[in-house]
């Protein structure tokens, strides 16, 4: 079941459990139940902690990760392998005893939760960002008795995920009632549960030299850049590692041959806490003013922070395409990211909206999986680079349909088609479908500015090329300024410079 390489590297990991486990298995006649009985045999061989008990759980195929004598609330609905496999040794060395690497403040935080939370949560083996929300409810289950979670595979459970109308990966059920969709950190579903931090955790904080307002590629390449400089320095964003969470492979990052967006993230708010930077992480800001010797920044959660510069970094979001059934139906057919979505609409029939370089990525990847892929293009030829298009054209399931112009993505409770206007002809077409992945490119998180720093008409940041704004004291970097090319090493570049000149404001005032 498991390949030589993975059981050596395995082995190293099961040395670092601390007691014994039970692995409770209920399984039938079917491939996946032969599989799962295959798997936990193979890992009670390597290792005398752990062993193995038949049972009946609520899914079969599934099993639970117990101490002896004690139900932990920790179960795998299908064989977590693919992106999930982390999630399961990680269950098995925690559930043995080992302290999970969590800030103090969380674990308290998960302690104090009163109540039955019984969570359950519906991913795919590809998605990149499931196991995070998979890692932190295990976690949580682990820290408190009362907190029981159950990853269930959505293609080992086809039916119960399609009876769910479950469209999207991750998606999380509290006590059968839904609660969130989409990459969800520790933190944010604790805030999610009302156990987050409150604005008088930032009443008493001294002014900052330099302030991050943001935390992506350039918001954490600036954080660094200024506490090596012995700065005070803190960074506000509304999600650590921005965009890039939701990213899934990177492959131009120079000197890194290939890497994943969470596992990027990872190492990147590692490399930042090696420094004295105050990360006040899920924190939105509402508003920017300049006052005096001082740069405020006002949070949604009514707290206000000073610093005497201030780096402005929070980059960008995927641009909707804002026809009628859009919003209506996201999750329920309408998504943004193939690579977490693309295996939930297996030998069906999709569009893909856009055709740039992400959007015939996108439509490469969905014809491996489903039946159909149209792809539509608002303009007379398609933008992505020739090596993709051939790609494209040579795939015996997808079909491009140029000067489309889309109206509407139509649905009951499900998409069921898009209607697009030709733009030569003027004639109004219908496609029949039952999934729609929109690819048209970004638009900068820069509206909560207003008029108190100078954007251009696409609502970009306007800098200089040390990254300065109009506002003394305030800087630019990334995706959410006027720079040409959105990429992650030229953010991260960015962010350093305009750290660089936010130092060289400072000693000069």
């Amino acid at each position: 079941m498991l390949s030589a390489d993975i059981k050596k590297q395995l082995e190293q990991y099961l040395q670092l459990m601390e007691g014994d486990i039970l692995l409770k298995v209920s399984v039938g006649d079917d491939k996946v139940s032969h599989d799962m009985v295959e798997l936990v045999d193979e890992l009670a061989s390597m290792s005398s902690h752990i062993k193995v008990e038949k049972t009946t759980l609520k899914r079969t195929p599934s099993f639970s990760v117990n101490r002896p004598g004690e139900d932990t609330g920790i179960t795998f609905a299908g064989i977590p392998f693919g992106h999930e496999f982390s999630s399961f040794v990680l269950a098995l060395i925690q559930v043995s005893g080992r302290t999970p690497k969590v800030d103090e403040k969380l674990i308290d935080q998960i302690k104090g939760l009163e109540g039955e939370y019984h969570f359950e949560t519906y991913v795919s083996l590809s998605c990149t960002k499931c196991p995070d929300v998979v890692q932190a409810l295990n976690v949580m289950s682990v820290i408190n008795p009362n907190i029981t979670h159950t990853m269930i595979d959505g293609a080992a459970f086809k039916e119960e995920a399609e009876k769910n109308n479950i469209m999207a990966v991750p998606t999380i059920f509290l006590n059968g009632e839904s609660f969130g969709s989409g990459k969800m950190s520790l933190e944010e579903i604790l805030a999610e549960l009302g156990s987050g931090p409150d604005a008088s955790e930032f009443e008493n904080k001294d002014p900052f030299d330099v302030l991050v307002v943001g935390g992506g590629p350039a918001g954490g390449s600036a954080a660094i850049y200024s506490a090596r400089k012995g700065l005070r320095t803190g960074i506000v964003a509304d999600r650590f590692g921005g965009q890039v969470n939701d990213t899934a492979a990177i492959e131009n990052f120079i000197s890194v041959k290939r890497t994943e967006g969470p596992k990027f993230v990872d190492n990147l708010e590692e490399h930042v806490k090696d420094y004295d930077v105050d990360v006040m992480n899920l924190q939105m800001a509402k508003g920017l003013e300049r006052k005096n010797d001082f740069v405020e920044i006002e949070l949604e959660n009514g707290a206000t922070l000073k610093s005497k510069s201030v780096i402005l970094s929070t980059g960008a979001r995927w641009r909707n395409i804002g026809v009628p059934g859009e919003a209506e139906f996201k999750n329920k057919g309408v998504a943004y990211c193939p690579h977490c979505d693309g295996p939930l609409f297996e030998g069906k029939r999709v569009a893909v909206i856009g055709g740039g370089n992400s959007g015939i990525e996108a439509a490469i990847d969905l014809a491996g999986i489903t039946k159909h892929v149209t792809v539509l293009e608002f303009a007379s030829e398609l933008k992505a680079d020739s090596v993709l298009q051939d790609k494209l054209n040579s795939l015996p399931n997808v079909n491009v349909i140029t000067n489309a112009q889309t109206t509407e993505i139509t649905g009951t409770d499900n998409v069921n088609g898009i209607s697009y206007i030709d733009r030569e002809s003027e004639e109004e077409k219908h496609v029949e479908l039952e999934g729609v992945f929109v690819q048209i490119g970004l638009v900068p998180n820069t509206d909560w500015l207003g008029d108190s720093v100078e954007r251009n008409k696409f609502g970009e940041i306007v800098t200089d090329r040390d990254g300065n704004t109009n506002v003394a004291g305030v800087f630019a970097a990334g995706d959410c300024t006027d720079a040409k090319n959105k990429q992650i090493i030229i953010s991260m570049g960015s962010g350093a410079n305009a750290a660089l000149s936010a130092f060289d404001y400072l000693i000069r005032n």
